[in-house]
């Protein structure tokens, strides 16, 4: 039986702060109590953490990435193997990636090709959504299969017509088979046939710069296909899951359904939070560093995004990490907005950004380990396995330092990425060792685990529903 114990930090979960000692036997959390407490002195173990004035927080669950994921012609530059380390250095012990069924494909064939993507290669846990493309009787049959083998969530795209785009009759039937199975549907709202219109004037006009990608993907169509997707899983019955809302349009949307007592969550990222049109509008087509669909808004935008984590109207904020490099990738798109692959880095950034979210008085600090670890995990079927400290759940455990300074660069950071969507940012707060099931990945600040240790961790369904 291998022992751990952490010593002295303070205890944050979802519900609690408390300065507790942690007692980890055999990669999961044995017990907790209260520094000074004789049951804690009374701890034993081979190796003692010393987490006096840090924090002792649940591992991140980033519940949105996209590692190796093949777009406009390349692929996605994070491996699972460079992917998750880079998770494991920001805190996060946890990715649910997406599997994609292709058209014309089946669901298990996409699922397979995942699972060899990145089986033996994962520094840190994972699990898989599956992107569905082609609604058919069989992928809707191959639905129920998948829940029973953990993948008990669904994405859906009304946005990239001919690629991963579904039509309304295609969603409806998806969510009614999710409302019979348990599943959830996930949801990429954007009109994406008028888009594609825009796009076209745009290009015919010459408009061909990246701040223009912005310009085309508008807010208006952002709100109006997710009030479309909302309806839509009404009529079904079905609980609906909208990923990267951007627009302060949508989020209305979403709080009136709520209002309403409808079962409709949000997700959010932190580029919606921290970053805006004027990144895309950088000169010398610095501004395709920060292409992503949904796209970057005007900042005005951020407050109602905050207000939106705050009221619980938006419960989770994930990553989308799908990066790609500026050189040889990006510049696919000079000329041509369009061709610009569509994604941003940011899996190791998403624990700091928030902790300094913490700081500047956003949100609280409780509220940050509920939006990043707990309710990603009981959105998707894995707490309290992942996503608390609590005896039972899984060792993932991180020391974060809420004093020490940094500030991001790509220079520093450890995703296989040339450029840093935050270069030049400082923030407080840096994550300084990791366990993973109880084994040490970052230990104060140098990397000691391994490809492979990350294994496979099939979900239940939905436990935010209950």
């Amino acid at each position: 039986m291998s022992r751990t114990v952490i010593r002295g930090g303070l205890v944050i979960t979802a519900s609690d702060e408390i300065h507790a000692d942690v007692l980890i036997e055999d990669g999961r959390i044995a017990a907790l109590a209260a520094s000074g407490n004789p049951a804690a002195e009374a701890f034993t173990a081979e190796r003692t953490i010393d987490a006096t004035g840090k924090y002792v927080i649940p591992g991140g669950v980033d519940a949105h990435t996209h590692m190796e994921l093949p777009f406009g012609g390349t692929f996605a530059s994070d491996t699972f193997e460079t992917g998750t380390r880079a998770a494991a250095w920001g805190g996060t012990t946890t990715i649910i990636d997406f599997a994609v069924q292709s058209v014309g494909h089946s669901l298990r064939e996409g699922l397979d090709a995942w699972h060899a993507k990145a089986e033996g290669n994962c520094a840190v846990d994972y699990g898989f959504h599956m992107i569905v493309s082609d609604v058919t009787q069989e992928t809707l049959k191959e639905m129920d299969l998948l829940i029973e083998e953990g993948v008990t969530s669904f994405k859906q795209f009304m946005a990239y017509p001919g690629v991963f785009y579904s039509d309304d009759g295609q969603i409806l039937r998806a969510m009614q088979r999710s409302a019979e199975n348990g599943g959830l549907i996930m949801m990429h709202a954007e009109n994406g046939i008028a888009i594609d219109v825009l796009v076209e004037q745009a290009l015919a006009r010459g408009e061909t710069d990246p701040r223009y990608h912005g310009e085309v993907r508008k807010a208006l169509l952002e709100a109006e296909a997710t009030h479309r997707a909302i309806k839509l899983a009404q009529v079904a019955g079905a609980p609906l899951y909208v990923v990267h809302v951007s627009a302060m349009e949508a989020v209305a949307e979403l709080a009136r359904a709520r209002d309403e007592g409808l079962p409709v969550f949000g997700e959010t990222c932190p580029q919606y939070l921290f970053l805006s049109t004027d990144n895309l509008a950088e000169p010398d087509f610095e501004g395709a560093k920060y292409v992503c669909s949904t796209p970057l808004r005007p900042r005005e935008h951020q407050a109602k995004l905050w207000q939106g984590l705050r009221t619980n109207d938006l419960q989770v904020v994930s990553t989308d990490h799908c990066p790609f490099c500026f050189t040889g990738q990006k510049e696919l798109g000079r000329g041509d907005f369009s061709k610009i692959p569509n994604g941003l880095p940011g899996v190791e950034n998403r624990m700091d950004l928030l902790h300094q979210a913490v700081l500047d008085g956003h949100i609280s600090r409780r509220r940050w380990i509920e939006i990043a670890c707990a309710t990603p995990a009981r959105m998707f079927g894995l707490y309290p396995k992942k996503g608390t400290i609590a005896p039972g759940a899984d060792a993932d455990v991180v020391i974060y330092d809420p004093h020490a300074e940094q500030v991001m660069s790509a220079s520093e950071h450890h995703m296989n990425v040339d450029y840093s969507a935050y270069e030049g940012k400082r923030v407080t707060g840096r994550v300084e060792t990791v366990l993973s099931r109880g084994e040490p990945v970052i230990t104060e600040r140098e990397y000691t685990g391994h490809a492979g240790h990350g294994v496979y961790t099939p979900r239940s369904t939905c436990q935010y529903l209950n």
